[in-house]
């Protein structure tokens, strides 16, 4: 039985702006219109496929969502509850219902096609179908599904038009052979002229990969180090990281050397393209307009704003002032980088989720740059990982805490540095070289991160502007 539209409409209304993976929160709802709904297993429960168009402002985004119906529902689905409808039962987020997500694979395995939406195998791939699939705790703009110790089903919950470049860069580096991304084992679609669709292509809903149990990501490594050199007693002189058990240095720069290799892999599969006349100066024009809008936004950010400014004309002059400079290469690259992408495995670095910044428009996101802008992004993750756990320390004596700040900075400077080091040992572009270009690009995604905490998690709004002192200086 199809739920009647108007009803879980006005159920969704309430509910939608709670959730984590939502973009719109800080901006009313004036409307939501459920573009497609598919069932894909009938019954008690019952597992519905709903696609939403979500009508704020000006603009009309796509979201996604598994509707499980249940006519009593169990403790543990509550907190994932949607509302009650008479004569259907309880409603609910089914991504957190075992029983439901299990149909999901079964259509992969299948490779069945149900009214718009298409379950697709990678060549060559037979998937395992017998298995449940629970969310993973952690949360995240997307819903990743573990099936086992075999598969991760990653959910798109904000859609974007045309093949998602997660799934394209993925499945380019799969068949290429690189080593440090997880292979990718198949994906859903939503088949075009559907709303969502651009240019004739099937729009993303999810991708399969290979998973990865006994991997730890960089993100939690690397803050079990912090914690291990702010445990270190000050004495006569302050320690040094590289002294402090837990050092994380030698990771850093073998993460470097997986980046390089990476951005090689990358190019090979896509290309490299000069940047045209005029590229640099239209991206700091981009990267100034973005400072003004977050700076409007977040007043703490605007004492900065002269000096960063500064900065983005310094990038654009050293870029386009000798007449017989070459022109940058550009290329695809993660477009997102940081350490909660990468994960450690027994076999070394893997990098995950390729699908961009997700505040920033999806032609953004696709858009070739210079391989530095993901090196800025992980210079930015070891700041971020350095004063995370500084986040509550504004309220101690004021010499205490410019111990701390030194701590934080002696430590990110030690991986920044080793980072680098594995990343031009490896083949990559050289940093030093170009360092006007990396400064801007870590001030630009600086001024990113103040906007997303600010829209987000307002109480990490500190750790972006506690680096902006230095950075920016």
């Amino acid at each position: 039985m199809q739920p009647p539209g108007h009803s879980v409409v006005r159920l969704l209304e309430g509910w939608l702006p709670r959730q984590r993976w939502f973009g719109g929160k800080h901006i009313p709802i004036d409307g939501i219109t459920i573009g497609t709904a598919t069932e894909l297993h009938p019954g008690d429960p019952a597992l519905h496929h709903l696609v939403l168009d979500v009508r704020q402002q000006t603009s009309t985004d796509h979201y996604q969502l598994l509707l499980g119906t249940r006519r009593n529902l169990p403790d543990r689905l509550r907190p994932h509850a949607i509302g009650r409808l008479p004569g259907l039962g309880h409603l609910y987020d089914a991504a957190h219902d075992p029983e439901l997500t299990r149909p999901l694979l079964e259509h992969l395995a299948g490779q069945t096609t149900i009214g718009p939406l298409r379950f697709r195998a990678a060549p060559g791939v037979e998937i395992q179908a017998d298995l449940d699939g629970v969310p993973v705790s952690a949360e995240q703009s997307n819903t990743s599904l573990i099936y086992g110790c075999t598969y991760i089903c990653k959910l798109f919950r904000r859609l974007s038009p045309g093949v998602n470049p997660d799934l394209e860069v993925n499945l380019a580096l799969t068949r290429a052979g690189c080593v440090h991304v997880p292979a990718v084992r198949g994906w859903i679609e939503l088949e075009p002229d559907h709303g969502v669709n651009a240019d004739g292509e099937p729009a993303t809903l999810a991708l399969l990969s290979e998973f990865m149990p006994t991997a730890t990501d960089g993100w939690s490594l690397a803050l079990t180090s912090v914690r291990d050199w702010y445990a270190q007693p000050a004495g006569a002189s302050e320690p040094v990281p590289g002294a402090a058990g837990g050092d994380f240095a030698g990771e850093a720069e073998r993460l470097g050397a997986a980046t390089a290799q990476v951005h090689r892999d990358l190019a090979a599969a896509f290309g490299v393209t000069p940047a045209p006349a005029g590229q640099m100066r239209a991206l700091v024009q981009g990267m100034a307009e973005q400072l003004d809008q977050v700076g409007a936004a977040v007043p703490a950010l605007r004492p900065h704003a002269p000096a960063i400014r500064a900065a983005f004309e310094r990038a654009g002059a050293a870029a386009t002032g000798a007449a017989d400079a070459p022109p940058l290469p550009l290329q695809r690259v993660h477009g997102d980088y940081h350490l909660g992408q990468v994960l450690r495995t027994g076999a070394g670095w893997v990098v995950l989720d390729f699908e961009g910044e997700p505040a920033r428009p999806p032609a953004e996101r696709r858009a070739l740059a210079h391989p530095l802008r993901d090196v800025a992004g992980m210079l930015r993750s070891f700041d971020y990982a350095a004063r995370f756990l500084l986040a509550g320390e504004d309220a101690g004596p004021p010499e205490a805490a410019d111990a701390l700040e030194r701590r934080a900075q002696a430590w990110a400077e030690r991986n920044r540095d080793a980072f680098c080091a594995g990343y031009v040992g490896n083949g990559g572009a050289d940093p030093a070289a170009h360092a006007a270009l990396l400064r801007a690009f870590e001030l630009d995604k600086a001024v990113y991160e103040v906007r997303y905490e600010a829209r987000n998690r307002p109480s990490w709004v500190n750790v972006p502007l506690r680096s902006l002192a230095y950075l920016a200086g």
